[in-house]
């Protein structure tokens, strides 16, 4: 593994750490809706190119690998003050528009991802159900082939981005003995007749990212809007959840990244007892602490990343990587604000923004949980 940046990469993470400081920054103060990112700021990003990052360039994508985009994914996390826009962008790449690029017909992806990159549509991604969080293959929406159609009736829960999704990669079973390999995914445009969305969730975190339910009642969906063969919805599914654990992770390091030079500048300027803080010893460890944890996960992500683009075996290192930068972004941004103290408890300084928007790390895209089994089964337990 080649620890060093190309030129291009370099310039491209500058580029979009400096327009996501100068104009998302600037946009999302400005919103109409405090709680709800604004279209304009999704064409903005569309213009940056972050909604097609690792989409082919033939279809209006930036064609990168995957340690690229991530690169350019921990920029955006580092510029973006909004953790919400920045998760909505992610899920909407790797969720939705990476299964059409890798699994959808030719005239699908045409038709889709051109409006997927430019920012003209928003990308969602509905598998989990009331019953099926972790357990997300016991999946009670139905697909049932009626001619050249399948009709989906089910609630999905939890749909980042549905409430405003223009198109939803969703999973449902089409045979239902099939178990495991009876799940087939679909690319369900909003103007699918009975396709209900619901009004955004209340959240503690990510507020800015438009979440809720999808309802489903007997929906016509044509055969061509189908994703890979029938019963390979499970296969597409976990490979997008690969996408989403390497790449959309480096969003945190970026995080942690203005967090740090943030607690770092408030400790050599917030003075007590004639001095600044930084020169106390329990605050400069704090401090070395949130660099060891940033500087340990973001070599983890890295090379899950390379592994992923090199067509070798990532499972274990993506794991690894979702695991170490999630559970750091929570305790360094306990850290942080312990550090700053009541400064850091308000919301005006947003540091406790940084952890609200920290906490749901460890639950989406798999639970802390979830991935110390999959570490221990990878390495044959």
């Amino acid at each position: 593994m080649d620890f060093c940046w190309t030129q291009a990469q370099n310039e491209h993470y500058s580029r979009v750490l400096r327009l996501a400081q100068e104009k998302l920054n600037s946009a999302a103060k400005n919103r109409k809706h405090p709680h709800q990112f604004e279209r304009e700021e999704w064409s903005l990003c569309g213009e940056l190119g972050l909604l097609g990052l690792c989409v082919p360039t033939r279809y209006g994508g930036g064609g990168l690998n995957a340690l690229t985009t991530a690169r350019v994914i921990e920029a955006f996390g580092r510029g973006c003050e909004d953790m919400g826009l920045v998760f909505s962008v992610s899920a909407h790449l790797f969720a939705c528009a990476m299964p059409i690029v890798e699994y959808g017909s030719e005239e699908l992806k045409e038709t889709i991802l051109p409006r997927l990159c430019s920012g003209e549509w928003v990308g969602a991604n509905a598998i989990t159900e009331k019953e099926a969080g972790s357990d997300i293959f016991a999946l009670k929406t139905q697909a049932i082939r009626n001619g050249e159609s399948y009709v989906l009736t089910g609630i999905k829960s939890y749909v980042t981005n549905g409430p405003i999704a223009d198109v939803t990669v969703i999973y449902a079973l089409t045979n239902p003995k099939h178990g495991y390999l009876g799940i087939t995914a679909f690319a369900v445009t909003k103007n699918t007749i009975n396709l209900i969305a619901s009004e955004p969730f209340s959240k503690m975190g990510l507020s800015s990212t438009p979440a809720g339910l999808m309802h489903l009642e007997e929906c016509y969906v044509s055969v061509n809007n189908k994703l890979g063969n029938e019963g390979q919805g499970a296969q597409i599914f976990k490979r997008s959840m690969q996408w989403e654990r390497a790449c959309l992770f480096a969003a945190y390091l970026g995080m942690m990244e203005r967090q740090l030079e943030q607690t770092i500048t408030y400790a050599q300027k917030r003075r007590q007892f004639g001095k600044a803080i930084g020169k106390n010893q329990a605050i400069s460890h704090q401090i070395a602490d949130m660099k060891l944890r940033l500087e340990a996960a973001r070599l983890l992500l890295y090379h899950a990343c390379w592994l992923f683009d090199q067509g070798k075996e990532s499972v274990l290192d993506v794991s690894m990587s979702k695991l170490a930068v999630s559970e750091a972004a929570i305790q360094s941004s306990l850290d942080a604000i312990q550090i700053h103290g009541a400064v850091g408890f308000t919301s005006e300084a947003g540091i406790e923004r940084m952890l609200r928007d920290a906490i749901p790390s460890t639950i989406f895209s798999g639970t802390s949980e979830i991935h110390r089994d999959i570490i221990a089964r990878e390495l044959g337990l």
